[in-house]
């Protein structure tokens, strides 16, 4: 059966812009890798209930995968899902670390919407299925889209296309589990500070070669001081010339 790609992206810049009740409204340059991704399929099956065939910590019920087919299943009432979950289970190998800031849980997700809404011909539209996948997570709605490069803000429910050519990505992810939660809590509680709209504006419209350029891993990422704050360790890892993606663990490069 076809196989498809989940793959991962990295954060150029993540800047917090305001709070929305538990939750933070961002201005981020999401980018894919485009040499790291999982392998997702459907493969016949006999067990039970719905099965995910791949290398998960994480019970079934937490998965991504799982919340993202209760979000479908609830949005489209599909009988024809339910029946392709039945007989089959989704397959995943896994190549993008979890707990990394790489987004692999919320590209497997988006993955698995797009397949479903391919392989039974729901004809849902792309904003149809973000829609769906907010539910399941921020960062869903930037893999649904398939850009190579877009400006996400709101809570990460709003995906512009950024133009700008491919960029070659290196990736480096030390053996640290993050909890994004703890991250966020520990900015809001001793690094909280909104963007302004000037700086909003440059970068919204800065190619990201020259964010690169221009910014220190510090500055171009909100979340990385209160993740150093909460794991130390993460100064052993960090190389010149590396920043930091999402709430990490992951450093990443231009090649």
């Amino acid at each position: 059966m076809k196989q498809y790609r989940a793959y991962a992206k990295v954060n150029i810049f993540l800047k917090i812009t305001a709070k929305r009740g538990l939750y933070h409204e961002i201005l981020s340059r999401f980018v894919l890798v485009n040499d790291l991704y999982d392998i997702l399929s459907f493969v016949p099956k006999e067990a039970d209930g719905f099965v995910i065939d791949g290398s998960f910590s994480c019970q079934t019920e937490q998965n991504t995968i799982y919340k993202a087919y209760l979000a479908l299943l609830e949005a489209t009432q599909a009988e024809s899902l339910e029946r392709l979950m039945t007989s089959h289970a989704i397959k995943v190998d896994k190549s993008i670390p979890a707990f990394a800031g790489l987004g692999g849980g919320s590209s497997d997700a988006a993955t698995y919407l797009l397949m479903c809404n391919e392989v039974l011909h729901l004809g849902l539209s792309r904003d149809a299925l973000a829609t769906i996948g907010t539910k399941v997570g921020a960062d869903v709605p930037f893999f649904i889209y398939g850009y190579q490069s877009a400006n996400v803000s709101g809570i990460g429910e709003v995906v512009k296309a950024f133009d700008e050519p491919a960029l070659d990505i290196q990736t480096f992810t030390p053996n640290i589990e993050i909890s994004t939660p703890k991250v966020y809590q520990e900015f809001r509680a001793h690094f909280y500070q909104e963007l302004d709209d000037q700086e909003y504006n440059d970068l919204a419209g800065m190619p990201s070669h020259e964010v690169l350029r221009r910014y220190t891993p510090q500055r171009a990422n909100d979340l990385f001081a209160p993740a150093l704050a909460l794991y130390p360790e993460l100064k052993q890892h960090h190389k010149e010339g590396w920043f930091f993606s999402g709430s990490g663990s992951s450093f990443f490069t231009l090649k």
